[in-house]
Order: C-alpha cells, then sequence, then structure tokens
C-alpha cells in the first residue's frame, strides 16, 4: 500500500489588513501549486484576528477562482497566541504547517527550499530569513542602528529559538508533544519565542534555511525612532519572560531571575558607554545602536522581574 500523500498548510494571520491579503495571496497559490507538483497537497488558511471579520470578503472571494483551497477562519479572541492557536487547529489534518505573515511576500522558490531542508535534516522545524525592505526610507539614525537587520546564519545550522513569520512546523511532533501558544503573551508578543524554546525543550529541531527568504514590507509608521527603539525593549522584555516561565520551581525562577537582571545590567552599561561615545564623537551609528543596546537592557530587566510591554494592545474606542 502507498504511503498517503503528505499534507502542508500555510497559515497567514492578518488584522485589518485587506489590501496586503490581496496581495500576498496569488504568490502563496503560486508556490502551493509547485509544491503540490513535487508531491504533497497544499491549502492555505487565512486567519483573521480582527472581531468585525475585514478579510473574509476578500478571501473568500479570492477562494472562489484560486487554484487550491484557501479557508477563511475567524478567531475573534483578541491577540496574536489565539491566532496561531486558530492557525494550529486549521491545520488538524495536515502533516506540515508553515507560517507568513500577511505583510511579507516570498521570494521565488520560498516553500519548495523550507521542505526541502525539513526532508534533508529531518528537522521539526525550519526557519528562514526575513529581509525588511521600507515604505519610506528610513531615516540615517535608524539605518545606522541595525534596528531592521535580523540575525543570520548559515543554512544548516541548529538554532534554539525562532520567531513564527517564516516558520514551517512538523505537526506530528507539535500534537505528540502537546505545544500551544501560550495565551498569557497575547497582547505582550514573545508567544512563538515561548512556544519554539518548548519546541527544543522537548527534543525538537529548528534548523535554519538562509535562502528561504520573505520580504518584509515596513509601513510608515514602524519607520521612527520610536517604533524601533520599543520593539527592542519589546523583544529583551519577551525574551526575558520566556525565560523566567520555562522554569518549573520558584528556586530556578530566582536564579533565571537575578541571572538576566544581571545581563540586562551589563546591555545597560554597554549601551551607555556606548551612547556616550557616540555623543562625544558624532558619531550617529554609535548612539543608534547605544540606544538599541539600552532598550533591550530595560526590557531584560523588566520582564525578569514581571513586567511586560503591551505590545499587541489594541487601542479602546
Amino acid at each position: 500500500m502507498a504511503d498517503p500523500v503528505p499534507s502542508l498548510t500555510i497559515a497567514v494571520l492578518t488584522f485589518q489588513r485587506p489590501s496586503d491579503i490581496e496581495d500576498i495571496l496569488p504568490s502563496l497559490v503560486a508556490q502551493a501549486v509547485t509544491a503540490q507538483a513535487e508531491g504533497l497537497h497544499v491549502s492555505i488558511t487565512v486567519v483573521d484576528n480582527d472581531p468585525l471579520g475585514s478579510a473574509r470578503e476578500t478571501v473568500v472571494g479570492f477562494s472562489r477562482a484560486s487554484a487550491v483551497d484557501v479557508e477563511y477562519r475567524h478567531e475573534p479572541v483578541p491577540g496574536i497566541s489565539a491566532a496561531r492557536n486558530c492557525a494550529l487547529d486549521s491545520a488538524s489534518d495536515s502533516d506540515l504547517l508553515v507560517f507568513i505573515d500577511d505583510d511579507e511576500r516570498p521570494t521565488d522558490a520560498w516553500l519548495s527550499l523550507l521542505l526541502s531542508t525539513w526532508r534533508l535534516t529531518g528537522a521539526t522545524a525550519v526557519v528562514g530569513p526575513v529581509v525588511s525592505t521600507f515604505e519610506v526610507e528610513p531615516d540615517p539614525w535608524i539605518s545606522a542602528g541595525r534596528f531592521f537587520q535580523r540575525k543570520r546564519v548559515q543554512s544548516g545550522t541548529v538554532v534554539g529559538v525562532a520567531a513564527t513569520n517564516n516558520l514551517l512546523l512538523d505537526l506530528r511532533f507539535v500534537r505528540a508533544h502537546d505545544i500551544r501558544f501560550d495565551l498569557a503573551f497575547g497582547i505582550t508578543g514573545g508567544d512563538d519565542t515561548m512556544f519554539t524554546r518548548e519546541l527544543t525543550r522537548a527534543g525538537g529541531m529548528i534548523v535554519w534555511c538562509d535562502e528561504a527568504i520573505v520580504m518584509d514590507i515596513v509601513p510608515r509608521h514602524r519607520i521612527t525612532r520610536r517604533w524601533v527603539t520599543l520593539r527592542a525593549m519589546s523583544s529583551g522584555n519577551s525574551w526575558a519572560i520566556t525565560s523566567v516561565k520555562l522554569e518549573r520551581s520558584a528556586f530556578r525562577r530566582l536564579v533565571t531571575r537575578t541571572r538576566l537582571t544581571g545581563k540586562g545590567g551589563v546591555r545597560l552599561l554597554g549601551g551607555g558607554i556606548r551612547f556616550a561615545g557616540g555623543i562625544v564623537t558624532g558619531r550617529v551609528d554609535l548612539r543608534a545602536r547605544g540606544v538599541r543596546t539600552l532598550a533591550r537592557g530595560v526590557g531584560m530587566v523588566g520582564g525578569a522581574w514581571g513586567y511586560k510591554y503591551l505590545e499587541y494592545r489594541r487601542p479602546v474606542d
């Protein structure tokens, strides 16, 4: 008897961005058609986290003429964690799940590259790089601070944590270990950090594929000094919060809080020195990178002792 055809779901999370959904769906369908020709059954799910369901008409209309199955899922519960869990549930019959954000665009062969890395390595998850493009040119301070430059490593490198904006998951492992996105991180963010750290703690392996690139389209309102500084703080904050939560005993949590406080303090000192050096020398890169390091340190120290930055908080009418 022949083995069943492996199945894969591409999940796109969206919140009040119907034009982005219109733009990304055709490219995802093209990648899905290629993957189906390589022997997989592929479907696409759009998870709409807008309580009003603003993406429904766009997705349902597109699905009528799509070459692959496109499903609309409405998750009215606020928070990124609920939307990501909805994506997991929507893929209950799939072997694999690939996450991509609605404001990203995959490059050629993106999906095939993720899949080939998964096949070659037997990884539990495969993660690829996200490269930013900009609606407007960032000012020199933001560029010099490298706020939008993400770390990249050689393909095949095993990593310990990953974001979900370009991630393939082997759902058989995820289900076997009952790994879910923690709803406590729905407004703060960091649930993907927690999820992938739990995955590796359970024995899973995350492998980097440097060729499987998606392009992140950064809107004008995020290309500000305030936004990038708060994002750096949020990064340090979510790392600290997840580190504490992963510990199983009060003693280990205290040790972790103390260690994070030390590491955050080093960043505060180093960032302050770098910033001061930039003031003295007139170097904008030192000033900007000093602020980035300081912000990350503030987030780490705050997170170590319970402060949570609410990155995904929604305005109240």
